[in-house]
């Protein structure tokens, strides 16, 4: 088998016929692994119908306990791991895998698509080449979307989704396999097509939830940078790539926690003594003359009385 293609499916009967059917049609030898997730909405008949997919249930125990248990069983020598609502564009697999094969890749990269539920597409992101692959997915420039790649089975048989990580596991997933510094061959076109405004995403929620995934995301990327300095490989390019994620979530989790978020600011400060706040004007201003967590506590009062 050439490319296995992992889709973990929870309530998704609305879009998961399309997913599927984007991965059909190839030249190269590509099997489908769909795992319902103890979806509620007819998904398992839909799929009982299908008599050329590898089809795993579960109870509803998240995406990592679905994705590492196709995995296990995936028989292609290559894998993309595709959400139930995205779609992979025409002809992307077996691009993928010929460039896979001639460049003897560990990962084939690519860009994405991006469209709204009703077909409208918003935006089209090219990969761009880059000669560090670490600093790229830390957060210097757009690092794709690990649904747009193919992965070395062999390559990653080491890196499962962490579900300590659950609300983030793509995230730590491409930077688990970016400090093995794969030999990386890029796909010129979009392979997949992202859908954006997404209902009941595995990943994404709100609230309370939201503050658990910044939170998580601020986890992974002490995990990523602590391994990196571990190693001797965390140079001053790669801290100020993170520091672009790292500075804008410490806004996100002001909004819940500004203890944690004035913490996250000293490690950015640690991380790069001579980093400034990026944001022009008045409020790049305050955050030079009053310091992060008075300019915080402007913000919530500047929010609550737009919400009046």
């Amino acid at each position: 088998m050439d490319i296995s293609i992992i889709i973990p499916a929870y309530n998704r009967l609305w879009s998961l016929p399309q997913t599927i059917d984007s991965c059909r049609n190839n030249k190269c030898r590509v099997e489908i692994i769909v795992i319902d997730d103890g979806s509620s909405d007819g998904t398992a008949t839909w799929l009982a119908r299908q008599n050329d997919l590898v089809i795993l249930s579960q109870p509803n125990s998240g995406k990592c306990v679905a994705v590492n248990k196709a995995f296990e069983i995936a028989k292609g020598k290559y894998i993309r791991f595709l959400d139930s609502d995205d779609l992979i564009s025409q002809g992307a697999n077996d691009q993928q895998f010929e460039l896979a094969e001639a460049g003897f890749a560990d990962i084939v990269v690519s860009g994405y698509q991006l469209f709204e539920r009703e077909g409208q597409i918003l935006k089209v992101q090219p990969w761009a080449d880059t000669d560090d692959f670490i600093a790229r997915q830390l957060g210097e420039g757009d690092g794709s979307h690990y649904s747009a790649f193919l992965f070395k089975k062999d390559f990653i048989t080491d890196i499962t989704h962490r579900q300590e990580f659950a609300l983030r596991d793509d995230r730590f997933f491409i930077l688990e396999v970016a400090l093995k510094e794969p030999k990386v061959a890029a796909h010129k076109g979009a392979a997949l097509i992202h859908r954006v405004a997404h209902h009941d995403r595995l990943q994404i929620s709100s609230g309370v939830k939201q503050h658990l995934q910044n939170s998580q995301h601020l986890g992974l990327y002490k995990n990523i940078l602590n391994k990196l300095r571990t190693s001797g490989k965390l140079t001053p390019r790669r801290i100020n790539a993170a520091i672009n994620i790292l500075w804008p979530l410490a806004h996100w989790i002001a909004i819940y926690d500004l203890g944690e978020a004035a913490r996250l600011v000293n490690w950015i400060r640690a991380l790069n003594p001579e980093f400034k706040a990026p944001e022009p004007g008045l409020l790049g201003k305050c955050y030079q003359k009053l310091g992060f967590v008075n300019t915080e506590k402007l913000l919530r009062l500047r929010r609550k009385f737009l919400l009046r």
